[in-house]
């Protein structure tokens, strides 16, 4: 993949989480690429696919227009949450983006998720659901630019409009002060680094689909992180795929109903114990 180069602004650190589907994950970068606000790096959060998405990697990594660094770790049950804490204790930057691998960027994600960064808040985006046949359209094109995006077909149509000025006014109005903050979309998001350190990133015991990112939002509204959504901007399309699988879903529902209730603000098992050089079960590649 041959791209055009940019000039930076290395305000934010993207952190996209993956695991075994390195065709989405491709495309998600050309995305990437082709934003009007690069960010100052891409972390690559791997909760140990096979070398398919390492082979994805180094093939864009050389003419990819700002840093990818690909942080991997062992295939053991689903552990989004701890590689998501070592891709946070090695960020560079102040402010984290966090996307999932399919969800394909409009080119001024990031421009308006910056737009949106304040002192004492996270934020929160939605994102427009594609079709299977807008998916396997897309998935199947090997050169891409962002006119593509205006034949995708799907749900949420409102999701994918883009109005600058009443992104920013709503997201003033509206933002949350109550415990509704913990409604959140995982693969839309982005915190000040050091809010996550104060809460100790994620909680690496939701080690299954769902709720860690909605006990992360809890236990930041607890310590006085209030929420801004975007609506109207930070444009995400989600690819479709099958369901994940939800089998320990009313442990997590338990737990995070007890984080809510308790007023939690700190995970027990988090982000700390990768400041201590004791990350030797993972690697950078």
């Amino acid at each position: 993949m041959v791209l055009k180069m940019k000039s930076s602004t290395p305000d934010c650190s993207l952190v996209i989480t993956t695991y075994n589907w390195p065709e989405a994950l491709e495309k998600v970068l050309q995305s990437v690429a082709w934003q009007s606000i690069l960010p100052g790096e891409v972390l690559i959060a791997d909760d140990g696919s096979n070398i398919d998405t390492t082979d994805i990697v180094k093939k864009v990594q050389d003419t990819f227009p700002v840093a990818i660094k690909h942080y991997w770790h062992e295939d053991v049950k689903k552990r989004k949450t701890r590689i998501n804490n070592i891709a946070i204790s090695e960020a560079k930057y102040d402010y984290l983006i966090f996307i999932d691998h399919d969800i394909i960027l409009h080119p001024k994600f990031i421009e308006d998720h910056l737009a949106l960064a304040k002192p004492g808040c996270f934020v929160n985006g939605s994102r427009f659901l594609i079709n299977k046949q807008s998916t396997d359209m897309f998935l199947a094109k090997q050169n891409m630019t962002p006119l593509v995006l205006k034949k995708l077909r799907g749900k949420n149509n409102l999701n994918k409009m883009r109005f600058p000025s009443l992104m920013t006014y709503l997201a003033s109005r509206y933002q949350s002060h109550d415990n509704m903050a913990h409604i959140v979309r995982g693969c839309n998001m982005a915190f000040w680094k050091n809010d996550l350190l104060a809460v100790n990133g994620y909680d690496e015991r939701y080690q299954g689909w769902g709720r860690e990112d909605s006990d992360i939002a809890i236990r930041l509204f607890n310590n006085g992180i209030k929420k801004r959504s975007i609506k109207f901007g930070g444009i995400a399309y989600h690819l479709q795929h099958k369901e994940a699988n939800k089998a320990d879903d009313d442990l997590y529902e338990r737990m995070m109903t007890n984080v809510l209730e308790t007023k939690s603000r700190w995970a027990e098992t988090g982000l700390n114990q990768y400041f201590k050089n004791n990350s030797d079960n993972f690697q950078a590649k």
